[in-house]
């Protein structure tokens, strides 16, 4: 199959743009060919590799009617459109929709962002894109109930299929921790882009609890700034941060790995993590690609209880906090630092889920899905690979 994926795309840093790469190397090594339609902001000037056939402008409308008339006469057989609203032009990106009014080829939309109380132009853009889709992949089940109840989605055109994780190469945790520095040490972890939203406040309060009874432990907090937000306030939100662990006394407790990770670092930080804290504070949030790594290696996990988070850490994979309220973070990664069978427990349930998310299998997923839709097998709304019984 000739496919095209329409998204953000490397060298910008950013969740979508990892997802687009990983998601067209899955089905590279499944078959297709992909080629990559990237959206582009102002604020950078992007080199993108070979694959990248059309650069398109996020914030120039005549862009988006450009794009859509090359789609339109390049040979593709299938597009895929990624969806957050972010990434698109215009209010709550609705550019998107003049692309797809003007397309006519067919397209799989994959959402990133489900919300249950959606504003009204939130509601409109995705609703007309749903109406438009030939298929549509959500990552959670709940964001499948929300597409067909509140978006109006077809039910039988909507697919859940899990976000992938990558291939990490497993490590014992006392050779990694040696390697690192840190041998001897409770080591508790999150990772991403850092920026307001992501609950890392909620991690550096919690620690001031934990130290008090262990004071052998530290939180690494992982990535760099997102650079959108680096380039319009700078390193503030960070400062603000650094100045809270002085504040309360953490200065060595509390780690800043300010760099963007590659896959191999990353797998090796969450190997050596006795367990992963996610405290996103929205619980709206419908997907955390973060959270899926952690689950992918494993990993004993504490979160807040955001939408992804009750849904995969149901089961015995995690432990979730009702509040976003560090004194009850605290206190369940005390439980887990002090019973290693627990410990144990979560990261063997994780795991199971977790080790049928890696992206060669799930690139499997979307190349039979797309098969279905191009008449190659027959169509079926059952999964092919299923991903849990939640």
């Amino acid at each position: 199959m000739i496919l095209l994926n329409l998204g953000t795309y490397p060298p910008k840093q950013c969740g979508i743009a990892t997802f687009s790469m990983d998601l067209r190397n899955s089905l590279l090594i499944n078959g297709n060919e992909v080629k990559v339609m990237a959206v582009s902001d102002n604020s950078y000037q992007y080199h993108y590799t070979d694959e990248v056939l059309f650069n398109l402008k996020q914030n120039h409308k005549q862009s988006y009617i450009r794009a859509a008339n090359y789609l339109n006469k390049a040979p593709l057989e299938l597009i895929i459109i990624q969806h957050e609203y972010g990434i698109y032009g215009g209010s709550e990106g609705q550019y998107i929709m003049e692309l797809v009014r003007l397309l006519h080829k067919p397209f799989v939309l994959i959402t990133h962002t489900v919300l249950p109380r959606p504003s009204k132009r939130q509601k409109q853009v995705l609703n007309y894109l749903c109406s438009r889709a030939s298929a549509i992949v959500c990552m959670t089940r709940r964001s499948e109930h929300l597409l067909s109840d509140l978006y109006e989605a077809p039910p039988e055109l909507i697919q859940v299929i899990p976000h992938g994780v990558p291939e990490f190469k497993e490590q014992t945790q006392d050779s990694l921790k040696e390697k690192y520095g840190l041998q001897g040490r409770d080591l508790i972890s999150t990772f991403g882009l850092i920026g307001p939203g992501k609950g890392l406040e909620l991690g550096i309060q919690a620690m001031a609890q934990i130290v008090k009874e262990h004071p052998p432990t530290t939180y690494l907090i992982l990535g760099q700034t997102h650079p959108m937000l680096k380039k319009q306030e700078g390193e503030k939100y960070r400062h603000m941060l650094e100045d809270m662990v002085v504040n309360l006394g953490l200065e060595h407790n509390v780690v800043f790995v300010n760099k963007f990770l590659s896959d191999e670092e990353l797998g090796e930080y969450l190997y050596m993590s006795d367990i992963y804290l996610s405290p996103y504070p929205n619980k709206d949030q419908a997907v955390s690609g973060t959270m899926a790594f952690a689950i992918g290696c494993g990993r004993a996990i504490v979160s807040t209880s955001y939408a992804y988070a009750c849904e995969f850490l149901s089961g015995g994979r995690g432990l979730l906090a009702a509040e976003a309220d560090p004194e009850e973070l605290a206190g369940l990664m005390k439980k887990i630092l002090t019973n290693p069978v627990l410990k144990q427990s979560l990261q063997d349930n994780a795991l199971k889920l977790g080790k049928s998310w890696s992206w060669p299998s799930v690139g499997q997923q979307y190349t039979q899905l797309f098969e279905q839709l191009l008449g190659e097998t027959p169509l079926t709304k059952e999964p092919r690979i299923s991903y849990a019984r939640l």
